[in-house]
């Protein structure tokens, strides 16, 4: 089933939350997304590919070194992005996108629109948030 978006649409509340043109808006936003990812990846990958390590001046090798560590850190959290874009939009085929994964609750759209990967409702992330605090703070007595 394709459907097609009208010019500047963007969900609201007044609308039945998930129906075919909010599934279809996500949906859509979430592969922009994965392919703006996939293109700076690939943008990295060729500037690490042209860029040599062989630089004869100590300092210079290690500004490339340091350098290089920031791409690959920076490729390995468009890699885990990207995977959790894929379970993303795996949700939205499902018909479980937009559902706090903890409630069963709708996510605000208000959410999903600033992080439309989102698996927790606001309260739920902030519950996780503080159970974390609590386990860390412990483990620090």
């Amino acid at each position: 089933m394709s459907i097609t978006l009208p010019q500047n649409y963007r969900p609201t509340e007044r609308e039945a939350f998930m129906n075919p043109m909010q599934q279809e808006y996500f949906r859509q936003k979430l592969l922009k997304w994965k392919g703006e990812l996939i293109e700076e990846s690939n943008q990295t990958l060729q500037n690490m590919q042209e860029e040599s390590l062989a630089q004869p001046d100590l300092a210079d090798r290690a500004t490339a070194e340091t350098d290089r560590s920031l791409e690959l850190r920076t490729r390995d959290r468009f890699r885990k992005l990207i995977s959790k874009i894929d379970q993303a939009m795996k949700s939205i085929e499902e018909g479980t996108y937009g559902y706090c994964e903890e409630t069963g609750e709708p996510i605000s759209l208000k959410r999903l629109e600033a992080r439309p990967i989102a698996t927790l409702s606001v309260e739920a992330q902030e519950r996780h948030e503080r159970m974390e605090r609590t386990r860390r703070d412990e483990g620090n007595d």
